[in-house]
Parts: C-alpha cells; structure tokens; sequence
C-alpha cells in the first residue's frame, strides 16, 4: 500500500529503536567475505585439528566450532568490547599490548595482527568521512609499539563507526563463525549445503556465548580452551598446508 510504513520499521518504532540505514550498509560491508582482509587464509586450527585427527567428521567439526566459538568469546570479546567503548588512542595501544601478551602460539599472534593490520588500512580507506581511522593508522604506524592485534582494531573500528557495543561483539562472533565455516568446507570436511546448515545451528549457541561473555574487562579474558590453542600452534610444523593459521 502506498505511503504505508514496512512490517519491520514498525517494529523497530515499537522496541523504541531507529535503524540507521547508512549505518546497516557499513556493517554489512564490514561483515562481506569480499573485505579484503585476509580472514579466509585462517582455519582457526582447523586445519591442524583435521591432521591430528582431533576432526574427522561433521560431528567433530560441529563440537570444533563450538568450543572455537566459546574461546572466541572468553579471550577476545573483552577487547572487542573495550576498544569499542574506548576513544583513547593510550588506551587502545594498552589493549593491543596487552592481548600481545596474552595470545600464547606464534601462529594466533601473528594471524591476529596480519588480520587486524589489513582491517585498519581498508577500514582508513573506504570510511573517509571518518577521519579518525586514517589519523591512528598513521599514528600508531610511526609509533612502530602498535601490533594491530585484530580484536582490538575490530572493536576500534566498530566503535568510530557509531555501533554500538552489543553490535561490535556479536559480529565478531558471526565473523568468526563465517570464517571457520568457510575453512570447513575448503577443507572437504563438510559440503557447501551442510555447512549453511551447521551455521545456522551454531549460530544459535553463538547467541548464548554472547550473552554469557559479552561486556566483560579486559582482565576478565581467559582462555578456556587451551587444547585449541596447542592445535593452532602446531600449524607451521605441518608438511603440508593450505591455510596460514
């Protein structure tokens, strides 16, 4: 009907919410598998988990992404969540030292900060009308202190861009989600219908480790998982390999 107002804005007005559209396309972008950020070169471990034979069916990678997901949300949303709040550059390069120290494999270290380096330079480039992205790459890019750890320049980002907290976790979670999914299925463990399917159901648990670690200090990040950390480490001793991580 014309001039009538669509189902889901009414909604929107019910829950006293106002969607940004223009703010909708910049996440969508920055959750588009086409960002030029290097995340499908990452398997998470994956990788390394199927060649020691931790991953050998669609159940084991189901169980993999779970506990992915739940190490996801104990170690890094903290500094998702900080860094979003955060306008200080004291305090992001803080963060980024500090997740440093606490990322304990060569391997998740330096897929971190590849990662996070990529983020912050595609991110200075497409969002000009956010100056303060290309004035703190160039900032921390002449301190040579700033280690561009992902997490942390995920959460930046998310937080200069206007979204809020909430928003900058829970797509970090969904990022994270997509990439192991997509690594799965590069990897032959699981088919391109099936692992749509498996994204789905694990998308669902991914609301409840959200809830569970979301707006947490940074002092709070843990790892609860460490078997996925000691996988992740032995991926360069790998004979042969299709992912850097």
């Amino acid at each position: 009907m014309a001039g009538s107002i669509p189902m889901a804005e009414q909604a929107h007005a019910q829950m006293g919410v106002v969607p940004n559209p223009l703010q909708q396309w910049n996440q969508w972008q920055l959750l588009d598998s086409i960002l030029p950020t290097g995340g499908f070169a990452h398997s998470y471990g994956l990788e390394a988990a199927i060649q020691a034979r931790i991953v050998n069916d669609q159940q084991d990678l189901y169980i993999y992404a779970l506990h992915v997901m739940e190490n996801t949300g104990s170690l890094l949303l903290p500094f998702v969540y900080t860094a979003a709040l955060s306008r200080d550059e004291e305090t992001w390069l803080k963060l980024d030292k500090m997740l440093d120290a606490m990322l304990t494999n060569e391997v998740a270290r330096k897929a971190s900060t590849t990662q996070g380096s990529a983020l912050l330079r595609i991110a200075a480039a497409i969002f000009i009308e956010i100056p303060p992205l290309k004035v703190m790459r160039e900032k921390v890019i002449a301190s040579r202190t700033f280690h561009f750890h992902h997490a942390v320049v995920f959460g930046v980002v998310y937080g200069l861009l206007g979204f809020d907290h909430v928003t900058a976790q829970r797509a970090y979670l969904f990022m994270t989600m997509r990439d192991l999914v997509s690594a799965a299925t590069r990897l032959n463990v699981i088919g391109p219908q099936g692992a749509a399917v498996m994204q789905h159901r694990i998308g669902n648990v991914a609301e409840e480790v959200l809830k569970k670690w979301m707006d947490r200090d940074v002092e709070d990040a843990c790892q609860t998982m460490p078997l996925l950390d000691t996988v992740q480490g032995c991926h360069d001793y790998l004979f042969s390999r299709m992912f850097c991580s």
